[in-house]
């Protein structure tokens, strides 16, 4: 456990950042499976625009946003 008063408040702020992130991710992973699924052009885009900003956030490494976005998009030829 923390024991200064920095250490604790860097705890309480890390705890919220993994909730946040764990929810960005899950609706990600629901997104990205869904277009590959289904393969419409509506689904591809809003996939590829979560992935853009969970890479904007830091949540995923931008190279890894790369990754996806190029799998989606050849679903869409």
């Amino acid at each position: 456990m923390p024991v200064t008063k920095t250490a604790k408040r860097a705890l309480r702020s890390s705890k919220r950042k993994e909730s946040v992130n764990k929810i960005r991710i899950s609706k990600l992973e629901i997104s990205i499976k869904n277009a590959k699924k289904t393969k419409l052009k509506k689904n591809i885009e809003k996939a590829i625009s979560l992935v853009d900003r969970a890479a904007k956030k830091k949540t995923i490494h931008k190279n890894k946003a790369g990754r996806i976005k190029s799998q989606l998009s050849k679903l869409a030829k």
